[in-house]
């Protein structure tokens, strides 16, 4: 009776442990899959893959800049914050070359280097503005990164996803796959070893 209730008992461990294997395989795949179609197709599109030496030229604050996608309105999509320019010299090619924070800063508006989040206040938006403005102007030299193959005359200051940042988003994924991998083959091993103790 005792043996019986011991199998039992070892039955259900095992298919627990089964279903926690395959749980984490099916979670890690999840990851990643949403990896697949949120951050490497970033990663794929960016052009700035080489990394140079930058020396700032000048870095000028206009206080009101008309948004790109206005149509001949003077009143309507105005920015709510100062527009920091940032003109650089590219050690690379010797060009003078505007300096943008990151590919989204680009895409969301192509005139400023900087591009504030929308509900951040408009002091603190300011303070922080005139403070990279002269960090800028105080760090003359710095490292950044430009498009090799000229699709890009501009250059960005940091990459969104860099390749050592991809390789973190994998890791974790991959951990919990390498994990529910030997959960089940530990799982399998034990089952036979106990049909082969049984068969003795």
């Amino acid at each position: 009776m005792l043996g019986k209730k011991l199998v039992t008992a070892q039955k259900r461990g095992e298919t627990r442990a089964l279903c926690l294997g395959l749980g984490m395989v099916a979670c890690s795949m999840m990851m990643y899959f949403f990896i697949g179609i949120t951050i490497v197709p970033f990663y794929t599109r960016s052009v700035w893959t080489t990394e140079t030496v930058c020396k700032v030229l000048k870095a000028n604050i206009r206080d009101k800049v008309l948004s790109p996608n206005s149509e001949g309105s003077e009143d309507e999509d105005i920015f709510p914050y100062p527009c920091l320019q940032v003109w650089v010299n590219l050690t690379a090619s010797g060009q003078e070359v505007m300096l943008y924070q990151t590919e989204d800063t680009l895409e969301r508006n192509p005139k400023c280097s900087y591009v504030p989040g929308k509900s951040e206040n408009s002091k603190e938006v300011k303070a922080r503005i005139e403070t990279i403005a002269s960090n800028f102007k105080k760090y003359q030299t710095f490292p950044c990164y430009y498009d090799p193959g000229g699709t890009q005359t501009n250059v960005i200051l940091s990459r969104l996803y860099p390749p050592k940042g991809l390789l973190f988003a994998f890791l974790w994924p991959t951990l919990m796959f390498t994990g529910g991998c030997l959960i089940i083959v530990l799982v399998k091993i034990s089952q036979y070893v106990s049909i082969l103790s049984a068969w003795q």
